[in-house]
């Protein structure tokens, strides 16, 4: 028993206290007993447990206060609590503070922004958190996601200096899995860091591809102001969710820096003037709300633009122009007769251009059945290693996603 390393009861219906006794197995390098019934008070014991790097206590229904001898477990790495004492400031190795769905209130507390130099998930969200962003944000240079949905946070939307988190402004993506634990190479066990993240109009749990999210989600606060312009040096960010505040001004012009952005929801906001035509370039943007603001003037309905429909505008009497149904004033049909003999033309080369198409794609499906066939037929052994390698390739791939 007191040699056991990892240890997790969690999505189970444990009921009753955390033994005092857990205490006393020092060896315990990941405690997992999330998503239970558990009641009581956290055992002030597990302080002991010198070698912990994972505590994962959250979706339980403890009371009273954490105790502050957790704040003696120096390799903890990843941590889910209902509460967040202050002597947990010297817990400097952590990657993962999550206290969401609670009931915090006041400000948020200075000390989360400093001294966690591996912070790379930060998640307050569904809380009563009042006051302004931290501008000591900005020195958490490892965060790649911070939610703190669902506040009552309010002054300026995003204080400049969010701008030059470095985790989020670099575009190149670490594959490094979340993982816990240092011994799975033996047992195949460890613990995998999971987050259900916000992300095109839906909440996503990820795990292998955590590494690969940077998302902010400030959504449903009572923030106002413009947004800055240094919110468009964030290249690396995936998702961005600022909708329901109060945000004024309009979409900066270089939103278009913003390359690996998949998912953009500025909905429920005070944003005016023309959406920039530069939003078409973002090709990864698979999720666009722009609805119920007070833009005006044409939608850039082109490039990537045109996967979008009607309903991530609606909300906005001013727009006109595709995909909605309401023509702009100044626009310009021109008339049939004018055009018949040029759209003759046209339907010709058409037509051409279709017969070599269809042509060169069966041509080219003969050559990619034929050419692998007639040299696996003369070398049999490349055969196995092509079919190898595509294998591996789908694995990787199914793995991925």
């Amino acid at each position: 028993m007191f040699g056991i390393e990892f240890l997790s009861f969690s999505h189970n219906q444990l009921q009753g206290e955390i033994p005092m006794s857990l205490g006393k197995v020092q060896s315990l390098v990941v405690l997992n007993l999330s998503n239970n019934n558990l009641t009581g008070k956290v055992p002030p014991s597990l302080g002991d447990c010198s070698s912990l790097e994972v505590l994962d206590l959250g979706s339980n229904n403890f009371f009273g206060i954490v105790p502050v001898s957790l704040g003696q477990l120096q390799r903890l790495r990843s941590l889910h609590l209902r509460t967040l004492p202050l002597s947990f400031r010297n817990l400097s190795n952590l990657e993962t503070i999550d206290i969401g769905n609670n009931g915090f209130s006041g400000s948020i507390p200075p000390w989360l922004t400093d001294g966690f130099a591996h912070l790379r998930i930060l998640r307050l969200r569904s809380n009563a958190f009042s006051g302004g962003l931290p501008h000591e944000l900005s020195k958490l240079n490892a965060l790649q996601v911070l939610d703190l949905a669902r506040n009552n946070l309010d002054g300026n939307i995003i204080p400049p200096s969010l701008g030059h988190l470095k985790a989020i402004v670099d575009e190149r993506k670490k594959n490094k899995y979340l993982r816990y634990g240092g011994f799975e190479d033996v047992y195949k066990v460890y613990y995998e860091e999971s987050l259900v993240v916000t992300t095109k109009g839906q909440s996503l749990v990820y795990t292998k591809t955590l590494s690969f999210v940077t998302s902010i989600d400030l959504s449903d606060n009572n923030f106002t102001g413009n947004l800055p312009k240094e919110i468009t040096k964030l290249s690396g960010l995936v998702v961005l969710n600022l909708s329901r505040n109060h945000i004024t001004g309009q979409i900066p012009e270089g939103m278009s820096n913003l390359h690996q952005l998949s998912s953009l929801d500025l909905s429920h906001n005070q944003l005016s003037g023309m959406i920039p035509s530069s939003l078409a370039s973002l090709s990864f943007l698979g999720y666009l709300d722009l609805s119920n603001h007070n833009f005006s003037g044409v939608i850039p309905y082109t490039g990537h633009m045109t996967t979008f429909d009607e309903s991530c505008y609606v909300g906005n009497p001013g727009l006109c122009g595709p995909p909605l149904l309401v023509k702009c004033p100044n626009d310009v049909y021109p008339s049939h007769d004018h055009n018949k003999g040029q759209n003759n033309e046209d339907a010709n080369d058409d037509r051409l251009i279709d017969k070599w198409f269809y042509l060169s794609l069966g041509l080219g499906f003969a050559a990619g059945i034929l050419i692998p066939y007639l040299i696996f037929s003369i070398k049999r052994s490349w055969g196995g290693v092509y079919f190898a390698i595509v294998d591996q390739v789908v694995y990787k791939i199914l793995r991925l996603w």
